[in-house]
Formats: C-alpha cells, sequence, structure tokens
C-alpha cells in the first residue's frame, strides 16, 4: 500500500503545473494534500477510482487540506474536536479498518515568531487527539509538521536557529510527540541522511538545495513493523514543498 503526501501550496496553481500527471505517476492509495488554498467549487478536480474529502479553512485562499482515497473509509472526521483550532481547515481523519489516516497542516510561527504561543497550545491539543486516536487503533499522521526536528534536517542550523519551524520549543515538541510512542519513519530508516522537503522560493534555493525537512509520515511505534518504506520525493517540482511517500507492506 502507498501513501502521499504533499503540500502544494495552492491546488489551483499546482494542477497548472502538472499536478495531475504526478497524481498519476505516484499512483497512491491515499493522497494527501496541504494548503490547498481553495474553497469549494473553486476547482473541478477528480480521478478515477479515488473518493475525495475536502477541508476548507474560513478563510479564503488559505490553508487547508485534502485526501484521494482509493479505499471507502469506515469514518471521516475535519479538525480536532477544538473550536479554536477547527476554522482553517488544517486536519482531515480517514479511519480505515487497520489505522487512523491523518492528514494535517500544522500551524506556522509565523515571522517574529508572532505565531508561536498560538503554536505551542496547538502541539498540546494535537498530540492529545491523537494519542487519543492511537488508543483505539495505529496511527498514521502525514503533512507539512512546520518543523525541522534536528539539524540535520536543515541546510543552515545555526543561522536559522529560533526562525519558525527551528525554534527550540517546536523541535521540543516534536521529540515529546515522538516520546509518546510514534515513529518520524524516514529518520527511523535514515538515520544519516540529508533530504530536505522544502525550498524557499527566494535566493535560488531549490537549485542550490539550501532546503528544510518540513513533511512527515509518523506512524505508531506497532506500525514499524508494517512499513517498507519512507521516501522523499525532491525530483518531483510544481510547488515549494516535494511529495513523501509511505510504503507499507
Amino acid at each position: 500500500m502507498k501513501l502521499v503526501s504533499w503540500n502544494v501550496n495552492g491546488l489551483r496553481a499546482c494542477v497548472g503545473k502538472n499536478f495531475n500527471d504526478t497524481f498519476a505517476q505516484l499512483d497512491a492509495d491515499f493522497f494527501c494534500l496541504q494548503e490547498t488554498k481553495m474553497q469549494a467549487g473553486q476547482l473541478d478536480i477528480s480521478f478515477p477510482g479515488y473518493e475525495s474529502f475536502w477541508n476548507y479553512a474560513d478563510k479564503k485562499g488559505y490553508s487547508g487540506t485534502a485526501i484521494f482515497t482509493k479505499h471507502k473509509p469506515v469514518s471521516v472526521s475535519y479538525g480536532i474536536g477544538i473550536d479554536n483550532h477547527d476554522h482553517e481547515g488544517r486536519v482531515i481523519t480517514l479511519e480505515s479498518e487497520m489505522f487512523y489516516l491523518v492528514c494535517v497542516y500544522t500551524p506556522n510561527s509565523q515571522d517574529e515568531l508572532r505565531r508561536l504561543d498560538y503554536r505551542m497550545q496547538w502541539e498540546d491539543d494535537f498530540q492529545a487527539y491523537i494519542k487519543s486516536l492511537d488508543a483505539k487503533k495505529p496511527v498514521i499522521v502525514c503533512g507539512d509538521m512546520n518543523v525541522a526536528h534536528n539539524e540535520i534536517d536543515i541546510k543552515n542550523p545555526k543561522t536559522n536557529r529560533m526562525n519558525a519551524g527551528f525554534t527550540d520549543q517546536e523541535r521540543e515538541k516534536f521529540t515529546t510527540f515522538l516520546g509518546r510512542g510514534f515513529v518520524d519513519t524516514f529518520r527511523r530508516l535514515y538515520p544519516e541522511q540529508v533530504t530536505y522537503s522544502w525550498w524557499s522560493y527566494r535566493f535560488h534555493a531549490r537549485e542550490n538545495n539550501t532546503g528544510w525537512r518540513l513533511d512527515y509520515f509518523v506512524v505508531s511505534e506497532r506500525l514499524m513493523k508494517c512499513v517498507a518504506d519512507s521516501k522523499i520525493h525532491s525530483e518531483i517540482m510544481g510547488s515549494d514543498h516535494c511529495p513523501i511517500e509511505l510504503d507499507l507492506l
């Protein structure tokens, strides 16, 4: 079984950059999107054999998530059940027979860390939500989690320390998350590999591979025995992020 996650940074723009071809090429069982930046009715997109689920932000042209699936879910839910967090279209949860799949677009702490306090509250509430799911069946969390966890996950750790996405607080929250019984699949399989999933559009960052690893497949520890591979498709263009992939046995 193949799962793909991609922050498309505006799905309507990405469709104009060969999104449909990439979707067909990757041929995933589950294809999760973040930062769709659209509302219902703004784009007519569907693929044979897939059912789609969408969570739109109240604010137009902002945030948003979607999941395309070949497998009919047992249940679908949107958000994490906390009103303060559930107006930005950041979470979709699909329940299958074997696991919960959670597509997430984690809030950015923003310039001058003006949203860091909110981000810390989000982290606590989101982790509690995931832990509540994990008590029922294993969980797969995927998406743009807006943190480069360790120095290996960012090109210039010293100059970026305490910038949004690489603050001590955000990194510690991710460490706490993993410590609650979850695994960063890519780093578990490839502890020394330097591969990024996001590059700024400025300063020729992608051309120079000046990147950050912000996109993750995190799974319940007991699911690791089913993980065949975790990949980062840095060769695929169309967004400032690239798709990531999880292969299950």
